[in-house]
């Protein structure tokens, strides 16, 4: 508690976080130089592009100056006004999960039906509904702070709304946000109080949750045993991993040279969305992926050093919301890279705040701003002025 406030003390020199926004901003910028270099060869062979190389470039700016426009709004909106509209928000965002599963509503790719037409662009609700969730998991957790020891008061409540949006989301099917909804509301309900023994219970049941869902789906039971020995059938069940783990072969340390990738021409599927992190292993080798990493996790640590911080002054909500867009940016981070590693099973999870799409990069934005509102607002209390 107290190095907490130290630790704040010494940083009020500024009005916000240097390292959390400088990591996110290389991050951005890393992100459209990749996503610019794995897209070209799909952009030119494409009827849909114009076989303009640089469509996706140019959309993903587009996406990224929307995403920082949103964001620098969102900064302007206190944490006060977001745990007021936090209910509201989760109702709205449950809304877009059920009109996105409307016949003539929803908009099918690849089988999947994630995505509401706007015209221009599709709008994915699942990606918004992450953000929601903090928010909303953050105001569940202080209004029943009292009864976390308590398992029908403190996580039956909050579980129904979960087990319907994750009906939801299995419908669409959209496994990956699901796995990244649970774990971020979980880890928010730990963080505020839950008692370890109930936690514990939990992990079990959702553990074992997990793995029925697994067991009763053909193909997500094809995905384990395509990730387990991807080899075994490299062009078909094993074909996406078997590629990204060539990319990373091919890699090394320092990378066949930026826009070199072989595996980006037509190889690797979703070369600059879920499998981007290949791309980067292949192009900058060991030194690039290892940067991303390091500068996720700059990200992720300063969400909780924010809120520690707040925690130490006692100001409950803010800190609930910073620590669950760390875990939210963590989980899902860490959950991509292992896809693009072969150490965990092939997910449709895009890469924060680096891969292609528009829904995911002003969601990711729009966090990264709240959060620094409430590092922003920690100064200001620091600093005794009166939020």
């Amino acid at each position: 508690m107290m190095a907490g406030t130290s630790d704040a003390r010494r940083q009020t020199g500024s009005e916000v976080d240097l390292v959390l926004l400088w990591s996110a901003l290389v991050l951005l910028m890393m992100g459209m130089v990749m996503v610019y270099s794995a897209s070209i060869a799909t952009a030119e062979a494409a009827a849909a592009t114009g076989h303009q190389p640089a469509y996706y470039l140019v959309r993903h700016g587009v996406f990224l100056s929307v995403a920082l426009v949103a964001a620098a709004f969102a900064f302007q909106v206190p944490l006060s006004a977001w745990q007021q509209l936090a209910p509201w928000l989760f109702v709205a965002g449950f809304a877009l999960l059920v009109l996105v599963l409307v016949p003539g509503i929803g908009r099918d790719v690849n089988g999947a039906r994630r995505w509401l037409s706007l015209g221009v662009a599709n709008l994915q609700p699942s990606e918004l509904m992450k953000l929601f969730a903090v928010l909303y998991a953050a105001d569940y957790t202080v209004r029943k702070m009292e009864y976390m020891g308590d398992l029908k008061k403190a996580f039956l409540p909050l579980a129904a709304a979960l087990v319907a949006v994750g009906i939801l989301l299995l419908k669409e099917p959209d496994f990956g946000a699901f796995v990244v909804i649970i774990s971020v509301a979980i880890g928010i309900l730990f963080l505020g109080g839950m008692r370890a023994r109930l936690f514990a219970v939990l992990i079990v049941l959702l553990i074992a949750a997990f793995a029925v869902l697994i067991v009763v789906s053909p193909y997500r039971r094809d995905r384990i045993f395509g990730f387990m020995d991807p080899w075994t059938d490299a062009f078909g069940r094993g074909y996406q991993l078997s590629h990204a783990l060539i990319a990373f072969g091919r890699g090394e340390f320092l990378g066949v040279g930026l826009g070199a990738s072989i595996e980006k021409l037509f190889y690797l599927p979703e070369a600059h969305t879920d499998f981007l992190l290949a791309v980067i292993a292949e192009e900058l080798g060991f030194a690039g992926v290892l940067s991303v990493i390091v500068l996720m996790g700059l990200v992720v640590q300063r969400a909780f050093v924010i809120g520690r911080q707040a925690v130490a002054l006692e100001r409950l909500y803010p800190a609930l919301v910073a620590q669950g867009v760390g875990m939210w940016l963590g989980v899902q981070g860490f959950i991509n890279m292992g896809v693009n590693m072969g150490l965990l099973p092939t997910k449709g999870l895009t890469l924060p705040l680096m891969s292609f799409g528009g829904s995911g990069m002003v969601a990711n934005c729009v966090a990264l701003a709240v959060l620094l509102r409430v590092d922003w607002e920690n100064r200001q209390v620091m600093r005794g002025v009166k939020l």
